[in-house]
């Protein structure tokens, strides 16, 4: 289990694009993904470890890590799939 830890704790890398210091962000949000706990559903992710949304369609895919999965949420979908991995290590 000590790679996970390690695995855990290693920061993220910065954006290329710069956040000004003195940004206001929304004091309200949409959960997108996940949200329904651990697990290997569609509706849930194990240790989602990165995130890009695509700028010209605004879909959203996520590396869910410990499913071995790349998941992919269009936008307005009421459910995401698995496009890459999901088969085990």
């Amino acid at each position: 289990m000590l790679w996970l830890l390690d695995f855990l704790i290693h920061p993220l890398r910065g954006s290329s694009i710069d956040i000004h210091p003195n940004a206001r962000w929304q004091q309200n949000g949409l959960t997108v993904a996940g949200g329904n706990g651990y697990g290997n559903g569609i509706n849930q992710l194990y240790c989602p470890w990165g995130l890009y949304v695509d700028d010209d369609d605004q879909t959203i895919y996520i590396a869910d890590a410990l499913n071995h999965r790349i998941v992919e949420w269009k936008w307005g979908a009421t459910s995401g799939q698995v496009v890459a991995g999901g088969n085990g290590e």
